[in-house]
């Protein structure tokens, strides 16, 4: 039986890291999930940009959604990211989608964008399902 969003987002809640620092699940598909944060002070560097951390934290709650919807047990075992611009707009909207799923290990792309549509920065995560 497929999870409601409200069930996933009650699972989720558990991960205090990412939703302490604002991220928020407003999606979920098979293979699939779209979470998102408002940007505050508190996510910028002293360069007034958005940190690093904020972007990779956000697309590894995103793979996590998204690998664990069906049944709990994903791990991520190598996580790669590349950033391509800084966020322009006063959010953050990152999308995992599956590109292997296979028996023991999967691999995702998430992709992070600004509320402006501008493409921030994109991880390629391979996990592993210890369950």
């Amino acid at each position: 039986m497929q999870k409601t969003l409200q069930e996933v987002r009650e699972i989720f809640y558990g991960d205090k890291f990412a939703t302490e620092n604002g991220a928020m699940i407003d999606e979920i598909g098979e293979n699939y999930a779209v979470c998102s944060l408002d940007i505050t002070p508190l996510h910028k560097n002293a360069m007034g940009a958005v940190m690093g951390a904020v972007y990779f934290m956000l697309a590894d709650f995103a793979f996590a959604v998204a690998s664990n919807l069906e049944n709990m047990g994903c791990v991520s075992l190598r996580s790669d990211i590349s950033f391509l611009s800084n966020a322009k707009g006063e959010r953050l909207i990152a999308k995992a989608n599956c590109i292997k799923n296979g028996k023991t290990t999967v691999v995702y792309r998430v992709d992070v964008y600004d509320d402006l549509g501008n493409l921030t920065a994109t991880v390629t995560t391979t996990g592993y399902r210890v369950k």
